[in-house]
């Protein structure tokens, strides 16, 4: 069995599409249908930047997004083949989990592009600058990671918001906790604790105006059927029902990217293959979680051309 995965905030960078979008017009239809549904020239940032225009949580997550929709469409397009026949499962990690459902037909391009722009803009808007922080903790399983967010905290926010592998886990909350959850790493046994450099605490309760405001979007642009089934990420378990799959979404704004466990129900679910469009983070963390599976990262033409030799 297969699934399709997708990348979510942090694997942006400059020149991101730039070569597939010369290779191929499929790719550049894709980006510029994403430049009309936003009203601005996003893949002109995503070739040239700057990058901090790039990095903004409201132009990362459709830029992300769009990369790798044009990696899958080059494929279906030009490669002859249907997502729907070639996977048995999709997800993504945070926003790769619209990327996910406009891959299962239950948005289309357009509509997740602008329901990405909104969720960037409303996650930049729900804390003031420099009131949360995020850090990731390298040797950390995710008992580990818990009982340091627990101390932390101190009556403010302080939460496990990826559990990306057993050596992997991301806290999000009160700028204040972070900061002492990563003075504190030795103390619990973790390696290291390393600050983010994002722009608000993404996934835990202080996110919760964006989640006001992505349930008010879905109600406008609800999810439709889906033609390939997705594991949750606030679940790490199988969703078809599309009233269900908005709950969820809404839910995963402050919800935990439960990554690890997604992973080893895919290999329990039978996946045997996990294939990444539009980047290579999430490959690693799935070999770390679910052990002894076969990883492909498909970025470029060249990656293309050689996946489609083994659907």
């Amino acid at each position: 069995m297969r699934a399709f995965v997708f990348p979510g905030q942090g694997s942006q960078k400059i020149g991101m599409g730039v070569e597939l979008a010369q290779a191929s017009a499929i790719a550049r239809e894709v980006f510029e249908e994403v430049d009309e549904a936003l009203g601005q020239k996003l893949f002109q940032i995503m070739k040239d930047g700057p990058e901090d225009a790039l990095t903004l949580t409201e132009n990362a997550q459709p830029a992300i997004m769009a990369n790798a929709i044009a990696v899958l469409r080059v494929l279906e397009k030009e490669g002859g083949i249907s997502l729907a026949d070639k996977a048995d499962f999709v997800a993504g990690h945070s926003l790769g989990e619209y990327t996910a459902l406009c891959a299962a037909g239950a948005f289309s391009l357009a509509d997740t592009a602008r329901l990405l722009k909104l969720r960037g803009q409303s996650m930049q808007a729900a804390v003031p600058v420099g009131i949360g922080a995020m850090c990731a903790l390298l040797g950390a399983d995710i008992e580990k990671a818990t009982a340091l967010a627990e101390a932390a905290a101190e009556g403010e926010v302080c939460t496990v918001a990826n559990d990306n592998d057993p050596t992997q886990v991301v806290l999000s909350g009160h700028k204040a906790a972070i900061e002492r959850a990563v003075a504190m790493v030795k103390d619990h046994g973790i390696k290291r604790g390393v600050l983010l450099p994002v722009s608000a605490p993404f996934h835990c309760p202080l996110m919760q105006p964006a989640a006001d405001a992505m349930a008010e979007a879905f109600e406008k642009t609800p999810p439709g059927p889906l033609r390939v089934a997705l594991f949750a990420n606030v679940t790490a378990s199988i969703v078809t029902d599309p009233a269900e799959v908005k709950r969820l979404l809404v839910e995963q704004v402050t919800g935990r990217v439960r990554w690890r466990e997604s992973a080893i129900a895919m290999k329990a679910a039978g996946v045997e293959q996990f294939i990444e469009l539009g980047g290579k983070v999430l490959g690693p963390m799935i070999t770390r979680s679910a052990g002894d599976v076969s990883v492909t990262s498909v970025i470029g033409m060249a990656d293309i051309e050689n996946i489609l030799k083994e659907l």
